[in-house]
């Protein structure tokens, strides 16, 4: 599966701060996103900021809204708590985490886990949990490699994910980036448990 992903990147501010960040983002089959940061507090080694998502499917209906908080710190170490609201399912509370293991001029690794409640509005579906974590490698900014496994009990289900990333091009104001890798997912309930692969674009534009 190929997928083509365009994604712009912009900066409103109405003061010196705080600055109001922002994405948005089209892919191939006209599914898209609108993403936002806003700082609340914070120097410039801690900030604490208001973060927000709106997930469109390619009719334009709204497939998921997400707000809540995030904080982040200047040696690569983050926290968030959000709150995705998903349209004939329900909410999904997400508190996660990143801390940064290694760093110099050639080198990022990353590591990140997350918990997610999973809170259904349909009838008969109890509330579930689904745990996760994963490794992020990046070699000077411009070739990565992640691998991530995500596991839900209720469903007895294990997804697991392998992804390479490679920038082809970065100035001041945007990036292009190819990303390709594989996925799958285990459990007693399902007829396939194969590797699914999976490529893409991303571009970025900054303003």
């Amino acid at each position: 599966m190929f997928s083509l992903v365009c994604l712009a990147l912009f900066v409103v501010s109405a003061s010196a701060y705080p600055q109001l960040h922002g994405s948005t983002v089209v892919n191939s089959d006209r599914s898209s996103a609108i993403n936002a940061r806003l700082p609340i507090t914070g120097d410039d080694k801690n900030m604490l900021s208001a973060v927000g998502g709106l997930n469109f499917d390619r009719n334009k209906h709204l497939q998921a809204a997400t707000a809540g908080l995030a904080y982040d710190n200047a040696r690569g170490h983050g926290l968030s708590l959000t709150d995705t609201h998903i349209p004939n399912f329900g909410d999904k509370l997400t508190a996660a985490g990143h801390a940064n293991l290694f760093h110099n001029d050639n080198h990022d690794v990353t590591a990140n886990a997350f918990v997610t409640r999973n809170m259904p509005s349909i009838p008969q579906v109890p509330n579930f949990n689904t745990v996760g974590g994963g490794l992020d490698y990046m070699y000077k900014n411009r070739v990565g490699a992640s691998l991530g496994v995500a596991r839900t009990p209720l469903f007895d289900r294990t997804d697991y994910s392998a992804t390479g990333n490679l920038n082809l091009f970065r100035d001041r104001a945007s990036s292009l980036d190819f990303n390709a890798g594989f996925s799958k997912s285990v459990s007693p309930f399902m007829r396939s448990s194969s590797w699914e692969p999976s490529a893409g674009l991303t571009f970025r534009k900054y303003f």
